[in-house]
């Protein structure tokens, strides 16, 4: 696999070897020995599979300590934007946002370790995601972000997107309790 740095430090976009041939395709997409030899030795514990409709935007979640998750996000349909915002309030890129494309066509995933906010928006008629979480859900330590706090200045590449009732009340970065130090 190969591991491209974001500018969030932490925070990898994937690219796993896809063997082609006439018959299809296969993808080794999760090894925990290459993954923890690339630096991210994580214990996943739970897969999540979602799919959505065009023009949904889910997030921007997360789960806080003694539950906090690290994930690893991959698009198996369609197309989406995925985001992730660093909340790690000793970090230099604090407040800080990154953006890639991933798409069933090119296998990308995102590595997104703990401390950090996750959301995606869909950009084809339906998408599906799956991905693995470091802990369980706990309704308890779950928590969200303001999809679009003027502070973070995410540019979602859709307009007037559809929200659950939840992601439309989440709070803004600076009405946030520091979550991770």
């Amino acid at each position: 696999m190969k591991r491209i740095a974001t500018r969030l430090d932490g925070v990898w976009i994937i690219e796993p070897r896809v063997h082609r041939d006439p018959r299809g395709w296969f993808v080794e997409s999760w090894s925990r020995r290459a993954f923890a030899e690339a630096g991210m030795d994580v214990d996943f514990v739970q897969d999540n599979h979602s799919k959505s409709s065009r023009n949904v935007l889910r997030g921007l979640h997360f789960q806080v300590p003694p539950r906090a998750q690290a994930k690893l996000v991959r698009c198996t349909a369609g197309k989406v934007w995925d985001v992730v915002v660093d909340l790690r309030v000793s970090s230099p890129t604090y407040g800080r946002w990154d953006g890639v494309e991933l798409d069933a066509e090119s296998q990308r995933m995102v590595f997104v370790p703990v401390g950090f906010a996750h959301g995606f928006c869909v950009l084809t008629e339906s998408a599906e995601i799956q991905y693995k979480c470091s802990d369980f859900y706990a309704p308890e330590c779950s928590r969200g972000l303001r999809w679009d706090d003027p502070a973070i200045g995410i540019p979602w590449p859709i307009g007037d997107p559809i929200l659950s009732d939840q992601d439309r009340r989440h709070p803004a970065l600076a009405d946030l309790p520091p979550c991770f130090r």
